[in-house]
C-alpha cells in the first residue's frame, strides 16, 4: 500500500504544483494551457499503467485515492485557473507595459530620428553654406584667373599688334624707300629725256635725226610713269618695279650714249652753220634789250608825252600787246588740258582731276602769317607738286604725271587760286598780301609758267592791274561790259560798289607786294621774275590815264602804301618827282571827276601823299615780313 501510495500518480501533480516556481519571464497564455493539458494527459497515462488490485480494500483505497486525486485535481485546477488568471493579468500587465515601453521606444526613436533629421538638416545647411562659400570662392578665383587671362591676352594682342605695326612700318619704310627710288629714277629719266629732246639745240644738226631717240625716250618715260602710277594704286611698289625702272634707266642711258655718239659725228657739219646762228642770236638779244628798255622806261618819259598830248584814254599799245600775249597763253593752257576739264563721263580721269585740284588749291589756302616754317611747308608742297614729285593730299598720294595733261592743269589751277586768294583774303586782311606774295614769287622763280598764268588771271579779274580801262564795244551787253570791268554779275545782278572796290584793292595789294618780294630760300643771283620795274611801269601808265571816280584814288593809295617804300629806295629822286606830280597835277584831276559822295578814298590819298612829302619818307607797309619771321 505504501508502495502504491509512493507511486500513486496523485502525488506528482501536487509536487508539480507545489514545487513549481514562477518564471521570471511571463509566459504566453497559450503555452500555459498547452503545458496544463500535457500534465493531465500524463496523469491519465499513469493511472492506466498502475495494475488493478482485486480486493475491496483496494477498491476503497482506490476510491479514496480517486477522491483524493479528484480533490487535488479540483484544487489544482482552481489553482491552475487562479494561476492562469494571474498569469493572464501578468501577461496583460506585461503586454500593457510592453506596449507602453514600445510606445515610449517609438516616441524615443521618433525623437531620435527627428533629432537626427535636424542634425542632418543642419549638416546639410552647413554643407550647403560651405559649398556656396566654396562656390563663391571658386567664382572669385575664376574671375581673378579670367582677369589675369584677359590681361595676358590683351598684352599678347598688344604685343601682336605692336609686332604687326612694326612689321607694317618696316614694309612701309621699305616700300617708301623703293618709291623714293622710283621717283629718283623717274626724275633722272626726265632729265635724261631733256638731253635727247630734239628741241634742246641739236635738232638742226645736218644729217642727224633725233626723233627716234626722243620717241623711245618718251616711251620709256611713259612706261615708268605708268609703272609708278600702278604701284601707287596698289599701295607701295615691289622690288620687281624698282628692277624694271632700273632697266629702263639703263636703256635710257644707252640711248643717251648712242645719241651723243651720233651728235659727235655730226658736229663737224654743225660748224658751218655757226655764223648764221650767231647772227640770229645777236638779233634776238637786241630785240630783248629793246623790250627791256620799253618795260623799264622812266616815268618822266611818259609824263613828257602826256604833257604834250594830254592824258590818255587807252593804255599804251606795247602794254596791250603784252596783256594780249598773256591772255592767249592762258587760253592755250586751258585748251591743253581739255581732256581733264571735260571728264564727266570718265570716273578715273575725274578722280585724278579732283585729287590734282585739291593738291593745287589747298596749300595756297593754308598760307598765313603764322611762321616762316609753316610758309616753307606750303611752298614745298606746291613746288614738289609742280616738279613732278609725289605730295600727300587728304591721305592720298598725288602726282602730276598721273595724267599727260596733269602739269598744265595744275599750273593753271595754282595760278588761279593765288588770284582768288588775293581777291578774297587780302581784301579783308591786308597783312596777308606779303606771305601770299612771297610764296608766289618763289613759285614764279622756279616755275615761270605759273607766273605768266597768274598775270593772265589777275588781268582778267582786275584789268586795272595792267593798267587797263576796258571800253564798251558796239553790241556788248551791259552785263558783259560789267564783267569786263571786273564786276561780278549773278542772275543779271551786279555786285555792290563797296564789295567791288574791296576785291580790286585786295588784288592790287597782292600785286604791289609781289613785285618787291623774293623767296628767301631761292637763288638770289638772278633777276626778280617780275620786279619793281613792272611796278614803276604800272605807276607811270596809271598816271598817264584819265582818272576814274573813286576807283583810281583807291588803287593809287593801296599801291603806294604797299610798295611805295620799295619804289623810293629803288628810284630815289624820280620817285619823289612822281609823288609831287600826284599831289600837284593828278589829284586835282581826280577831284574833277569825283562827286561829293565819293570823296573818302580821295581824301585818304591826299592825306597820305601830303604826309609823305612833308616827312620826305615813305613808311614801311604794315605786315611786311622781317628777317626774324623766317626764324620762327
Amino acid at each position: 500500500m505504501r508502495e502504491i501510495q509512493n507511486h500513486h500518480p496523485s502525488a506528482e501533480p501536487q509536487n508539480i504544483v507545489t514545487n513549481a516556481t514562477l518564471p521570471t519571464a511571463l509566459p504566453n497564455p497559450v503555452t500555459l494551457r498547452q503545458k496544463e493539458n500535457d500534465h493531465l494527459s500524463l496523469l491519465e497515462i499513469n493511472r492506466e499503467v498502475t495494475p488493478a488490485v482485486p480486493s475491496s480494500k483496494v477498491a476503497k483505497v482506490e476510491g479514496c485515492i480517486r477522491m483524493y486525486e479528484e480533490m487535488h485535481r479540483l484544487k489544482a485546477r482552481e489553482r491552475l485557473r487562479q494561476r492562469q488568471e494571474e498569469l493572464e493579468q501578468m501577461v496583460r500587465a506585461a503586454h500593457a507595459q510592453a506596449s507602453e515601453q514600445l510606445k515610449r521606444f517609438d516616441e524615443l526613436r521618433q525623437l531620435k530620428r527627428h533629432q537626427e533629421f535636424q542634425e542632418l538638416q543642419e549638416v546639410m545647411e552647413q554643407s550647403s553654406k560651405e559649398a556656396q562659400r566654396q562656390q563663391e570662392k571658386l567664382k572669385e578665383e575664376h574671375r581673378h584667373r579670367a582677369k589675369i587671362s584677359n590681361l595676358k591676352l590683351r598684352e599678347a594682342e598688344q604685343q601682336r599688334q605692336r609686332f604687326q605695326e612694326e612689321l607694317e612700318l618696316l614694309h612701309k619704310k621699305e616700300g617708301q624707300e623703293r618709291l623714293r627710288r622710283l621717283y629718283s629714277i623717274q626724275e633722272e629719266l626726265l632729265q635724261l629725256k631733256q638731253q635727247i629732246d630734239p628741241n634742246n639745240g641739236h635738232k638742226d644738226l645736218p644729217g642727224i635725226d633725233l626723233s627716234a631717240y626722243s620717241s623711245r625716250g618718251s616711251q620709256i618715260c611713259g612706261l615708268v610713269s605708268e609703272l609708278i602710277r600702278s604701284a601707287s594704286e596698289r599701295g607701295l611698289p615691289a622690288q620687281a618695279d624698282v628692277a624694271s625702272t632700273e632697266r629702263a634707266l639703263q636703256e635710257m642711258q644707252g640711248l643717251i650714249s648712242s645719241m651723243q655718239q651720233e651728235i659727235a659725228a655730226a658736229l663737224e657739219a654743225k660748224k658751218r652753220q655757226d655764223e648764221e646762228e650767231k647772227k640770229q642770236k645777236q638779233k634776238e638779244l637786241e630785240e630783248r634789250e629793246q623790250m627791256k628798255r620799253q618795260t623799264s622806261v622812266p616815268a618822266q618819259q611818259w609824263w613828257g608825252k602826256q604833257r604834250k598830248e594830254g592824258l590818255q584814254v587807252e593804255t599804251d599799245e606795247s602794254i596791250m600787246q603784252w596783256y594780249q600775249q598773256l591772255q592767249d597763253a592762258a587760253e592755250q593752257c586751258l585748251a591743253a588740258f581739255s581732256e581733264i576739264g571735260n571728264c564727266k563721263g570718265n570716273a578715273k580721269v575725274k578722280k585724278i582731276k579732283t585729287n590734282l585740284q585739291k593738291a593745287a588749291t589747298i596749300p595756297v589756302s593754308q598760307i598765313s602769317c603764322i611762321s616762316g616754317s609753316k610758309l616753307r611747308e606750303v611752298f614745298d608742297k606746291i613746288h614738289n607738286l609742280l616738279s613732278g614729285k609725289p605730295v600727300q593730299t587728304e591721305g592720298q598720294t598725288v602726282l602730276v604725271t598721273q595724267h599727260p595733261q596733269g602739269l598744265e592743269f595744275v599750273c593753271y589751277k595754282v595760278a588761279e587760286k593765288f588770284v582768288r586768294h588775293g581777291e578774297g583774303e587780302v581784301s579783308f586782311h591786308h597783312d596777308s598780301a606779303f606771305p601770299i606774295a612771297v610764296v608766289l614769287s618763289g613759285i614764279w622763280e622756279f616755275h615761270p609758267r605759273v607766273g605768266d598764268l597768274f598775270l593772265a588771271h589777275l588781268h582778267k579779274k582786275c584789268p586795272y592791274s595792267v593798267p587797263f580801262y576796258p571800253a564798251r564795244k558796239e553790241g556788248t551787253s551791259m552785263e558783259e561790259y560789267h564783267r569786263m570791268l571786273g564786276y561780278e554779275v549773278h542772275d543779271s545782278e551786279v555786285e555792290e560798289q563797296d564789295h567791288f572796290l574791296k576785291r580790286m584793292s585786295g588784288m592790287i595789294r597782292l600785286y604791289a607786294a609781289l613785285i618787291q618780294l623774293r623767296w628767301p630760300h631761292a637763288n638770289q643771283q638772278g633777276a626778280h621774275p617780275h620786279g619793281l620795274s613792272y611796278g614803276w611801269r604800272w605807276l607811270a601808265q596809271m598816271l598817264n590815264l584819265e582818272p576814274l571816280a573813286d576807283l583810281t584814288a583807291m588803287l593809287l593809295l593801296d599801291f603806294l602804301q604797299v610798295c611805295g617804300n620799295a619804289l623810293m629806295k629803288q628810284y630815289g629822286i624820280q620817285f619823289w618827282k612822281t609823288m609831287l606830280f600826284i599831289q600837284k597835277s593828278y589829284i586835282p584831276r581826280i577831284e574833277a571827276v569825283t562827286s561829293s559822295g565819293q570823296m573818302g578814298c580821295l581824301s585818304r590819298l591826299k592825306t597820305f601823299v601830303q604826309r609823305c612829302l612833308q616827312a620826305q619818307e615813305m613808311p614801311l607797309p604794315k605786315g611786311i615780313l622781317t628777317p626774324s619771321f623766317w626764324r620762327t
